[in-house]
């Protein structure tokens, strides 16, 4: 965090400056020493001192070497708001990152999708399957959760957007400091330019509620990265074969020489349970602690920077990935060719023509039971067994067997037909530009 740390040392600075509690000239090299530290630092000629325990004082402790206005820098400031105003500036900047590694996946599965428009494959329910979608469906549904991810970011965002410098170790401090001027320093305005601060010193010392909100919403992410890393993990096994994953994403086996592994999803799959734990963990550190502050809030860095490397890597690697997927169109053909997949289709035919639902379902679910029994696909079903199960069967309501059909019937919005799923495509790919 030493960029957040250097960031909010300027904007103290600048403001006892202003409230006269350092002159112009200490001003002046404070600020320069500080930005010589982080210059060396972002190069790599930094030296790091262990024994001064963390960055805060490695960073004051060499600033007061280089300029004695240095051990002025810390009035009115407490390491527990200095690390609280750290944690929320490095936050805030790593939902800005992960909002764009986001954004990026769901590119990459439009960009997919809308070469998947006119693949059809069974959707499932049970991990049965259930009725006809598109390729493209079924992608788009991936894009919608990981929107929902980015609400929620924007949301934690929202929260965490208070100034706690000024509340000093729990107490405030006696000084004439100027929190807003901090807080609009440092960015923390709303949507009309007003300096938003922490309005109780104590809450703002202890308080990681951000953190915990910045690590659930992180864990409900990696769970939608793990559903789709399964998803693909399922399609691209011998058993559905629906797609081929290219082979900078998969490895071979040391023993069998036929085997092509999707480890990449499955690395992406397993690491959703760290994301989780993390979360977890965080949530039984706090749950015991007395306010305000106490050490073992330390523990909650590691937790919060393992969550955020966690899941932008994750993100990132699907994104790319997904840009060597490609889907077997006689694979996914052979699949969704079962007609049952459209038994449903023949129900609605049904209440269309005055049936009531529940015996429109009933009839055909034992026109299905009756075709499994005699071996024969479900619309090559004699037309007398229709008619033993349903005297007023009409043969014209077998059309709905007719896959291509069948999808352009599905207009609603929301559905998997392909002018649904075509006007869902823009509209994402609007919003995505």
């Amino acid at each position: 965090m030493w960029a957040q740390d250097i960031q909010g040392s300027l904007a103290h600075a600048a403001m006892l400056r202003k409230a006269g509690l350092l002159t112009e000239a200490e001003y002046r090299s404070i600020r320069k020493a500080l930005e010589t530290i982080a210059d060396e630092i972002r190069q790599g000629r930094w030296k790091w001192r262990p024994e001064l325990e963390d960055v805060h004082m490695n960073i004051e402790a060499e600033l007061t070497r280089r300029t004695p206005a240095g051990a002025k820098l810390h009035m009115g400031r407490s390491r527990n708001d200095q690390v609280a105003l750290d944690l929320r500036l490095w936050v805030r900047q790593e939902i800005r990152v992960l909002q764009e590694e986001i954004r990026t996946l769901m590119r990459a599965l439009v960009k997919l999708a809308e070469q998947s428009v006119t693949i059809w494959i069974p959707g499932y329910t049970h991990l049965q399957r259930a009725q006809p979608v598109s390729a493209a469906h079924h992608l788009l549904a991936y894009v919608e959760m990981l929107d929902r991810d980015c609400q929620r970011l924007r949301a934690c965002a929202e929260r965490l957007n208070e100034c706690p410098l000024g509340a000093g170790a729990l107490a405030g401090s006696t000084l004439p400091l100027d929190r807003a001027e901090v807080a609009k320093r440092l960015g923390f305005i709303d949507r009309q330019g007003r300096p938003r601060i922490m309005r109780n010193s104590m809450d703002a010392v202890s308080d990681r509620d951000f953190i915990l909100e910045f690590c659930a919403t992180a864990a409900i992410l990696a769970v939608h990265l793990s559903r789709l890393a399964e998803d693909l993990i399922l399609w691209n096994s011998s058993e559905f074969g629906y797609i081929q994953i290219g082979d900078a994403f998969t490895t071979g086996s040391s023993l069998m020489p036929q085997k092509k592994n999707p480890d990449v999803a499955e690395l992406v799959r397993g690491k959703s349970s760290r994301v989780i734990g993390n979360l977890t963990a965080l949530l039984v550190l706090l749950k015991g602690l007395p306010l305000t502050y106490n050490r073992d809030l330390q523990e909650d860095k590691e937790r919060l920077f393992d969550t955020a490397d966690t899941v932008r890597a994750c993100t990132r690697i699907l994104a790319e990935m997904l840009g060597q997927v490609q889907f077997r169109r006689e694979r996914c053909a052979a699949a969704v060719a079962d007609p049952t997949l459209l038994a449903t289709d023949l129900a609605e035919a049904l209440v269309l023509r005055g049936v009531p639902f529940r015996q429109a379902h009933h009839l055909v679910g034992a026109a299905v039971e009756r075709a499994e029994r005699l071996g024969c696909p479900l619309p090559q079903l004699p037309l007398e067994e229709w008619r033993n199960i349903y005297p007023d069967f009409d043969p014209s309501l077998l059309e709905v067997f007719n896959l291509d059909r069948a999808m352009q019937r599905r207009t609603l919005p929301g559905s998997p037909g392909p002018k649904a799923v075509a006007r869902e495509l823009q509209a994402w790919k609007r919003r995505l530009q």
